[in-house]
């Protein structure tokens, strides 16, 4: 009866080595893809943040500095987290990589959210105080 039991034992430990393994071949094949363009997001995320230390140098840009330079950071993040995914076949590199890259994207969309109202807001201006300095102007565009 031990006998059995150590077998069973055994074949549980097997299972669990396979599953293990399958599961870290899926992280690979999934992590490779990131991995392979681990030095362009690396690259970017280097810009990325020499851009966010120009932008220092300036009082205006030193309000928002700290922003491309944590994308940046982010991209860096995620470009060494999937190489250690496929590497490794770990899966918790894996998300970590994902969730940077996640990250990157909706500070991302924010920031184009709020240069496009920017964007708005300057036409409106341009379209009443640029259009009411010159009446001439404003008739010949209309004309």
């Amino acid at each position: 009866m031990v006998r059995v039991n150590e077998l069973t034992g055994n074949n549980q430990l097997n299972n669990m080595e396979n599953n293990n393994l399958t599961e870290q071949n899926l992280v690979r094949e999934i992590s490779f893809s990131l991995s392979r363009n681990a030095g362009w997001i690396k690259f970017l995320g280097i810009v990325l943040m020499a851009y966010g230390v120009f932008l220092a140098l300036s009082l205006v840009g030193l309000l928002i500095a700290w922003l491309p330079f944590w994308m940046g950071y982010l991209l860096n993040r995620a470009a060494s987290k999937a190489k250690s995914a496929t590497a490794y076949g770990d899966r918790y590199a894996l998300q970590e990589s994902l969730m940077n890259i996640g990250n990157y994207f909706i500070i991302n969309g924010i920031v184009v959210i709020f240069s496009m109202l920017a964007v708005l807001v300057m036409l409106i201006i341009l379209a009443i105080l640029g259009f009411s300095l010159d009446p001439e102007t404003f008739e010949s565009i209309l004309s």
